[in-house]
């Protein structure tokens, strides 16, 4: 039997898969804490894929979904958030010279697209827009059936531009990207600054509230919170429509933790569209619906390369 590995990488966990060909569902799974003692993350990914690699079936491929900038191309990661030492790494090469077999690397958010793409919320569409909204935002682009990745690979960082010139500072550095104005993360603070500022809120009684916390109160009614989803949920959908001008998708994917928040974050996201958007075509026949996948979405991207690879001639 014919079989294929997926492997997410994360800043806390690696999850590895193992498929059989034509199979959504594992053979086997694990997923173990990136860092340890007395190994690197790069041994531990190793020793990861040795524990679940099959005495009795081939392994065709193996494809890595990694968070931060990557190139596709090359197999390098070029930095990795919050894993140590893992600046310009070509984890490509290190894996396929251990293991003898092709490995193809890929962006975590855009291999989240194209999880959305093949197996869930975006199948029958060739013409995709998918963005998270978690701790940060990241997304992908599938034009005519394929990711857009740009030069190096580096193409479709939809948290990073600017939708407020010296607005809030962004977990790049930056002053006013999308990012730090409607992610979690900057939910979280915008809550926070108005408390400070006496605004009254049942999140007051929160140490350091979450965009959980902040979801979670928006649907007891609590004013700060439903406001602060709704600040979040208008930047972004201005942000969208800057990106129908761009792409023109089909649907629009919303994945991530704050993409469940209901309504009240929804809501301003589709209004903010339509009112933004030059020309009313850009809605027709659009769809903005969210993520199916959830924690699976970079899994399963990543499952979809390692088998485009095994089908290039």
């Amino acid at each position: 039997m014919n079989t294929y590995f997926a492997v997410d990488i994360g800043g806390t966990q690696l999850r590895a898969a193992l498929y059989a060909a034509g199979e959504t569902k594992p053979l086997a799974q694990k997923r173990i804490p990136t860092r340890g003692k007395d190994q690197t993350a790069v041994e531990r990914l190793i020793d990861l894929l040795k524990s679940l690699w099959p005495e009795d079936h081939r392994v065709k491929a193996i494809a890595l979904a990694a968070p931060g900038p990557t190139n596709p191309r090359t197999g390098v990661i070029y930095s990795a958030p919050n894993i140590a030492g893992w600046t310009n790494l070509p984890i490509a090469k290190i894996i396929q010279d251990e293991f003898k077999v092709p490995v193809a690397l890929g962006n975590n958010a855009n291999m989240a697209a194209l999880g959305e793409l093949k197996y869930a919320a975006g199948q029958g569409y060739s013409h995709l827009l998918y963005i998270t909204i978690s701790t940060g935002i990241g997304g992908g682009v599938i034009e005519n059936g394929q990711l857009l990745l740009g030069h190096q690979g580096l193409a479709t960082e939809i948290g990073h531009i600017s939708v407020m010139p010296n607005g809030p500072v962004c977990s790049c550095g930056i002053p006013g990207h999308l990012e730090a104005l409607a992610s979690g993360t900057a939910i979280a603070r915008y809550v926070s600054e108005q408390l400070a500022a006496g605004v009254p809120s049942s999140l007051g009684q929160i140490v350091s509230p979450t965009a959980r916390d902040v979801s979670q109160a928006a649907e007891q009614g609590d004013p700060l919170a439903i406001s602060a989803l709704a600040r979040a949920g208008t930047y972004l959908g201005h942000a969208i429509a800057d990106f129908l001008h761009l792409y023109n998708p089909q649907i629009v994917i919303l994945g991530g933790g704050v993409s469940r928040s209901g309504m009240h974050f929804m809501e301003p996201v589709r209004s903010s569209v339509a009112e933004r958007v030059m020309s009313k075509e850009y809605l027709h026949g659009l769809v903005i619906t969210t993520a199916a996948l959830g924690d699976d979405a970079g899994l399963m991207g990543a499952l979809a390369l390692a088998r485009s690879l095994d089908e290039k001639p």
